[in-house]
C-alpha cells in the first residue's frame, strides 16, 4: 500500500496534465509546493542552527583556512571576483541552500569525483552557503562518506556546510527493480525520489548531478521560480542509441531492431525519447561533460528549451581529473623510458560495452601480422577492471577462454579490483593506453593515460574522438581505430615509433591533459553556478 502511494505522487504530474487544463495543472503544483515549503521549513531552520554550531566549533579547533589552502584555491578566487555582471567584485555572502541530487553519492566512481569537486568549488566560492547531498547511503554516515572522498579523490571538503539528507525511496531507481522498461521505470522512479527529497527540505538552487532529468521537470511543477541546474554525464537516450538498432548499428544493441519485438522497442524508445526531451526542455542551466554529450542533450533537449525561452546554452563542463597527481608520481624522459615495457594497457569495468572481446581479437591480430617485429616482441595486453557481480565475473572467465582459443593466454594478463596504487604501477611501466568503448560519452581512463605518459589508443567515436585524444601543439597524441584490423594496425604504429615520437607524444598528450584539472573545472563550475545565484537573487 504504501508502494502504491508512492507510485501515486510520483505520477501526479503526468495525471494532472491528462485530466486538468493548464492552469489547474500549474495550481496543483504550486500548492503542492507550497505545503512542501511550509513543512520543511523547521528542518530547515534546524539544519542551519545546525551547521552554525558546527562552523563556531570548526573554528575554534581548527583556526582559519591555511594558508596554504588559500593559495591553492587564489585563482578560482581571483576568477570569481571580477564574475560580477557589472565586472566588480561579485557577492560571495550568498548564504541560501544549494541541493545536489546524487543517490548514490557513495560510490567512488567518476560522477562521485564531479559531485564532489562541485561542492568544494561551491563551497570556496561562497563559504557560507550549505551543500545539502540528496542521497541513499544509509549505510554510511557523514563521516565516513568525507574521509572516504578524502582518501579516494584527495578532495577535502570543509565538514560543517556539508549536509546529508537520506532518502528511503532509492529502491525504486534500481534497474533491477524493472526487468523490462527498464528506462521508463527508473525515470518515473526517480519521481518518485525526487519527492521524497522534497518531502524532507526544499533547497533554494537544484542540481542534479547523476542523470535523473525527471526531477528536475518535477522541482519545476512544484516549485516553477526554483532554479535548476544539470550536469550530464551521458544522455539517458540518444540518436545514436536509436539509430544502434539498425542492422548496421554499433554497441550491444546493435541490429536489434528487426522484427515486431524490434519495432515494438524502436517505438518505445522514440516514445521515451519525446518523454526525456520534454522534461530536459525545463533545466534552467545546463552542462555536459564532453562535446558529444553537449551535440546530443542540444539535440534533444534544444526545441523544447528554446520554447521555454530557456538563456542559458548546454555548456561543456569537462570533470576533474587528477592530472597533476599522475605528473608528480610518473616521469617522461629518455631515462623513464627504459623502465616501460611493451604493455597495452586497458583499464575498464568488465561491462559488455567496454568491449574487451575487441581489443583481445586485435591484440591477437597484431601477435600473428607482426610475428617476428622487433617492435612487438613479447608484447602484452594487461586488462585492469572492477568485477561488480557475478555477471561480471563470469564475463571475465568468457574472456579468458576467449584468449585460451586464440592461443595469446600467456600475453593476456586479467587484474580484477585492483587498489590504486596498483594501477598507478602499471600506468607507470605500460606503453600503450586502450579504449574499446563505441560513444564513450567522456573517458576520465583516457585522460589519465595521458597524464601517465602513455601513447593512447582509443575508439573513433565519443569523448575520447571529439574531446581528448586530439591534435594538440602541431602534433598528434593518439591515434583512433574502430574495427579489430585498425586497432591491430595502430597497436603496431604505438609501439613501432622511434624513441624521439614515442617521448613527444608522450609529452604532448600529458600537456593536452591539462586542459582537464580540477581547476579547469572549479572555474567553469562556478561560471555555471553564478546565472543560478542570479536567478535565485531576481
Amino acid at each position: 500500500m504504501a508502494a502504491f502511494g508512492w507510485y501515486l505522487l510520483g505520477a501526479l504530474p503526468v495525471i494532472s496534465g491528462l485530466f486538468l487544463g493548464g492552469w489547474l495543472t500549474q495550481s496543483l503544483g504550486k500548492s503542492v509546493g507550497w505545503y512542501l515549503q511550509r513543512k520543511t521549513s523547521a528542518r530547515r531552520k534546524l539544519i542551519q542552527a545546525r551547521v552554525n554550531a558546527e562552523e563556531e566549533a570548526s573554528h575554534l579547533s581548527r583556526g582559519q583556512t591555511t594558508a596554504i589552502d588559500e593559495a591553492d584555491w587564489e585563482k578560482v578566487e581571483s576568477y570569481a571576483a571580477g564574475s560580477a555582471a557589472n565586472g566588480g567584485q561579485a557577492e560571495k555572502e550568498w548564504e541560501g541552500v544549494v541541493g545536489f541530487f546524487h543517490p548514490f553519492c557513495n560510490a567512488g566512481g567518476g560522477g562521485e569525483r564531479v559531485l564532489w569537486a562541485a561542492i568544494r568549488a561551491t563551497q570556496k566560492r561562497w563559504p557560507k552557503a550549505v551543500c545539502v547531498v540528496y542521497t541513499g547511503d544509509h549505510d554510511a554516515s557523514k563521516t565516513a562518506i568525507l574521509q572516504g572522498v578524502q582518501t579516494r579523490f584527495n578532495i577535502h571538503l570543509h565538514p560543517p556546510t556539508v549536509v546529508f539528507i537520506y532518502l528511503q525511496t532509492r529502491y525504486y531507481v534500481l534497474s533491477s527493480t524493472y526487468p523490462h522498461f527498464t528506462l521508463l521505470g527508473q525515470s518515473l522512479g526517480s519521481l518518485i525520489l525526487g519527492i521524497d527529497a522534497f518531502s524532507l527540505l526544499v533547497p533554494d538552487i537544484f542540481v542534479d548531478t547523476m542523470g535523473y532529468a525527471f526531477t528536475l521537470a518535477l522541482s519545476k511543477f512544484f516549485f516553477p521560480g526554483l532554479p535548476t541546474g544539470a550536469y550530464v554525464h551521458y544522455p539517458t537516450i540518444s540518436t545514436d542509441m536509436l539509430g544502434s538498432l539498425d542492422e548496421d548499428g554499433e554497441g550491444i544493441n546493435a541490429g536489434t531492431g528487426k522484427g515486431w519485438k524490434g519495432i515494438a522497442k524502436r517505438r518505445y524508445w522514440h516514445m521515451f525519447a519525446w518523454m526525456y526531451s520534454w522534461v530536459g526542455g525545463t533545466v534552467d542551466v545546463v552542462m555536459t561533460n564532453s562535446s558529444w554529450t553537449q551535440a546530443h542533450i542540444r539535440s534533444l533537449w534544444g526545441p523544447n528549451r528554446a520554447k521555454r525561452r530557456k538563456k542559458s546554452e548546454v555548456e561543456v563542463v569537462f570533470p576533474p581529473v587528477a592530472v597533476e597527481e599522475l605528473e608528480q608520481a610518473i616521469e617522461i624522459s629518455t631515462e623513464s623510458e627504459k623502465q616501460r615495457e611493451r604493455v597495452l594497457l586497458y583499464v575498464a569495468q568488465f561491462r559488455p560495452e567496454k568491449n574487451h572481446e575487441l581489443i583481445i581479437r586485435a591484440f591477437s591480430e597484431m601477435l600473428n601480422l607482426s610475428f617476428g617485429q622487433e617492435a612487438t616482441a613479447g608484447a602484452k595486453l594487461v586488462l585492469i577492471g572492477s568485477v561488480r557481480h557475478s555477471d561480471d565475473a563470469t564475463r571475465v572467465y568468457d574472456l579468458r577462454l576467449l584468449a585460451h582459443e586464440l592461443k595469446i593466454k600467456e600475453n593476456v594478463e586479467f587484474i580484477c579490483d585492483a587498489p590504486w596504487p596498483e594501477v598507478l604501477s602499471r600506468l607507470r611501466k605500460s606503453w600503450v593506453g586502450v579504449n574499446g568503448m563505441w560513444n564513450e560519452h567522456f573517458g576520465i581512463g583516457v585522460v589519465e593515460y595521458q597524464g601517465a605518459g602513455l601513447v593512447c589508443v582509443v575508439n573513433d567515436s565519443g569523448g575520447p574522438q571529439k574531446d581528448i585524444v586530439i591534435d594538440f601543439d602541431g602534433g598528434p597524441t593518439g591515434f583512433h581505430a574502430s574495427t579489430v584490423s585498425e586497432y591491430a594496425a595502430r597497436f603496431t604504429d604505438a609501439l613501432s615509433m622511434s624513441q624521439d615520437e614515442t617521448i613527444s607524444m608522450r609529452l604532448r598528450a600529458r600537456k593536452s591533459a591539462k586542459r582537464f584539472t580540477e581547476e579547469a573545472f572549479a572555474m567553469q563550475w562556478i561560471m555555471q553556478m553564478e546565472k543560478l545565484m542570479d536567478m535565485q537573487r531576481s
